[in-house]
């Protein structure tokens, strides 16, 4: 079964500033800056833009006030509970300008890249076991063998690389995607992460799907235990790429306006999936991505680069999922396929599982079933093709009867004439166009 992501797996939240282990100038400055964007005028809002705990934040704002960039305005609610107000002195203003122009992040406190790493560790991906009751429930309405299934769950445990290759049409996505389910569980994702005073923004809505918390009984004796909240609680991420992967899209990415670092794909897929789909479309040859991942697929680490040329080691942590139409022959060499650990032929169904598609789907577009036309399909239309099946052909065929019923104003129906005309567009015919 899944590993829970127990409390013990969520990052606990720093309670000094020594615990930080971020450079003092750089957090004074974030502070300055976050203060002079968002406005913020108490220590409890303060906190909540930095994602640090109250007394931490307290903390830096004492030791800008006695280095005269804040001072006090004071308190901003009437009564014992008023909480005292601070705004930037002159000096502040000129010194959160000067931080900006260097730098025009601001907002959640990036956690060091070296805490980072423990954090990946606590929740890696290959300590996911995943049975096979979990994957042939996350596989959904797939009519798979279960012979694939054999050999797909090892490869989904052991959280090693995958490739999947053959004919097309025949779900390697829909494959790949049933797998993103089966990992079921959650991990923290940092906001943005340090390294060498430079920060990296990390989180990033479009991959990360957040995990709400649910709200505090507020009559509850045992509060929660809260966890670092410079992380976001999050499924495993998913990140998928097809034909328009490029090897810059494997670098940090250079905001020279903000002056500031993107996480690449695969530092956000960290404790998830990295999908390359459609291996073998892109600019790039297929071999020379496999030679990008060599090191971090054997060692577990990937190297970036900074705009100073400065390189530096993060974790990689991911379940890389290469997807091809091409035999794998074609378009690696034997040391590249030496480092896939596993490589999965995903062939065309047999006749009977053929049908049994061609039967869930039929049910689930309200096409009934004409056992004679069935018969003149597969008696009459495969042998043309070789009997060659494939898991799209039943979807492409009852909508191109479904579209053919709809335009004639006739109930939906299969008949062989309707077949007929369905296979017509299945293929395109080997006819020369005269120009």
């Amino acid at each position: 079964m899944n590993m829970p992501s127990a409390p013990d797996l969520a990052p606990p939240a720093p309670r000094s500033l020594a615990e930080m282990q971020l450079p003092m100038v750089m957090m004074r400055d974030i502070l300055l800056k976050t203060i002079f964007r968002k406005n913020t005028e108490t220590v409890a809002a303060t906190a909540e833009a930095l994602c640090l705990p109250v007394q931490i934040t307290q903390e830096l704002i004492d030791l800008a006030r006695n280095q005269r960039l804040l001072e006090v305005t004071g308190a901003l609610n009437a009564g014992p509970g008023g909480e005292m107000g601070y705004q930037l002195t002159e000096v502040g203003k000129a010194r959160a300008l000067d931080a900006l122009a260097q730098s025009e992040y601001f907002g959640a406190m990036p956690v060091p890249l070296q805490v980072y790493e423990q954090q990946v560790k606590r929740q890696s991906i290959r300590n996911i076991q995943v049975t096979r009751a979990q994957l042939t429930k996350a596989m959904g309405d797939l009519i798979l063998p279960q012979s694939l299934l054999d050999h797909l769950g090892p490869a989904v445990s052991a959280g090693r690389s995958i490739l999947m290759y053959g004919p097309p049409g025949n779900g390697k996505s829909s494959i790949s995607n049933g797998i993103r389910k089966a990992l079921g569980d959650h991990i923290f994702v940092p906001r943005a992460i340090e390294y060498s005073g430079q920060v990296i923004t990390v989180y990033d809505p479009i991959v990360h799907s957040e995990i709400m918390a649910e709200p505090e009984d507020p009559t509850r004796l045992r509060r929660a235990k809260r966890f670092d909240a410079r992380y976001v609680k999050c499924e495993r991420p998913t990140v998928v790429t097809g034909g328009e992967l490029s090897l810059s899209m494997l670098d940090l990415v250079y905001n020279p306006t903000a002056r500031t670092y993107q996480a690449p794909l695969q530092l956000k897929s960290t404790g998830g999936i990295f999908i390359v789909d459609d291996l073998g479309r892109q600019a790039e040859p297929p071999q020379a991505l496999i030679n990008r991942w060599i090191v971090p697929l054997e060692e577990s680490k990937d190297i970036l680069g900074l705009q100073s040329g400065e390189k530096f080691e993060v974790p990689f942590d991911t379940l890389v999922i290469f997807s091809t139409n091409f035999h794998p022959n074609e378009i690696f060499d034997k040391a590249a396929l030496r480092r896939i650990f596993f490589k999965i032929l995903i062939d065309g169904p047999s006749q009977q599982d053929f049908l049994k598609i061609f039967a869930l789907v039929a049910r689930k577009k309200g096409m009934p079933l004409d056992e004679q036309a069935l018969i003149y399909l597969l008696k009459e239309k495969y042998p043309q093709i070789d009997n060659v099946y494939a898991n799209y052909q039943p979807v492409f065929l009852i909508d191109q009867m479904i579209a053919i019923c709809e335009f004639e104003g006739i109930p939906y129906q299969m008949t062989p004439e309707l077949i007929d005309r369905a296979w017509d567009n299945l293929f395109v015919r080997e006819t020369e166009i005269i120009r």
